[in-house]
């Protein structure tokens, strides 16, 4: 996984995209990087430090031009790079994942009143995710903090970080970028391993305990803690729950966000995401990051 040194935030005139920078404006000043602001596939080429945005006497502003004024107006410390590129989205914005520490994308909303919550992932997003090198948000349009008492978004609580973990690949990379977005945010960690018990004639299927106990569901949890125990070590001021749960991952994941700020999910690198990283990314309402792993 890369250690960028920006984060990068595609922008494509869609309401998903816009409200995608904000949520990336956010994410980089908790984290004290800069931001650069993407637009592919455009014609004229445009490149320029906020706020001094060079737009010719009598034009009207590109849309990467009024995100980035307006994220500049927001977010008055944040330094932002906006520039738009004549390369396709999907290969312009892996690119641009080769230097990011994250790489967020804006996902279609769905339409209609009647629709069920959550929202669609549009081909760019389901492209990049698949292949970029760095852990990819998923931002759908409305994802954007309102606070009462005209509080501002920063000083507002954040909602727990939820965390899917497979217990038979325990990616450090994986592990490691959820405790570490938990802590910046100082916002509780919940881990959930989803498993199907197996039949009580097949014993094969269950996973050893670590401390030698017969029950699988009893060496899961253990395995679960002792995969988690140097983590809490290391971020002791971050609150952790621990969660195993019967049942397929990607619905445990769904009912397991509910309420929460940030779903993260993984995916092997030489690999697009697995089943219940798709499902959660198609119904999933808050943000959801892929992340690869090794």
């Amino acid at each position: 996984m890369n250690s960028g040194t920006t984060i990068t935030a595609g922008i494509d005139g869609s309401r998903a995209s816009l409200d995608a920078a904000d949520w990336a404006a956010r994410e980089a000043g908790r984290r004290r990087l800069p931001l650069r602001l993407l637009h592919a596939g455009t014609r004229h080429r445009v490149l320029a430090r906020v706020p001094d945005v060079d737009v010719p006497a009598g034009c009207t502003r590109s849309t990467l031009d009024r995100a980035a004024i307006q994220l500049s107006y927001a977010h008055p410390a944040l330094k932002i790079v906006a520039g738009d590129t004549e390369t396709p989205a999907v290969p312009a914005l892996l690119a641009a994942a080769a230097d990011s520490e994250i790489l967020v994308v804006g996902s279609r909303g769905r339409t209609g009143h009647t629709a069920p919550a959550g929202f669609l992932a549009g081909s760019v997003a389901l492209a990049v995710t698949a292949g970029a090198t760095c852990p990819v948000v998923l931002v759908h349009a409305g994802e954007r903090i309102s606070t009462p008492g005209g509080t501002p978004p920063s000083a507002a609580p954040y909602r727990p970080v939820v965390l899917g973990l497979d217990l038979e690949h325990p990616a450090d990379d994986l592990i490691g970028y959820a405790f570490d977005t938990a802590a910046v945010r100082s916002a509780p960690l919940i881990v959930v391993h989803a498993w199907t018990p197996p039949p009580l004639d097949d014993r094969a299927a269950a996973v050893p305990s670590p401390g030698g106990a017969h029950d699988p569901e009893t060496g899961r949890r253990r395995a679960l803690t002792g995969t988690l125990r140097p983590w809490r070590h290391k971020f002791p001021d971050t609150p952790v729950s621990e969660r195993v749960v019967h049942g397929r991952p990607g619905d445990q994941l769904l009912t397991a966000s509910t309420g929460a700020g940030l779903l993260i999910v993984g995916r092997r690198a030489a690999e697009g995401p697995g089943r219940a990283a798709l499902a959660v990314i198609r119904q999933v309402t808050c943000p959801v990051v892929v992340v690869p792993h090794g």
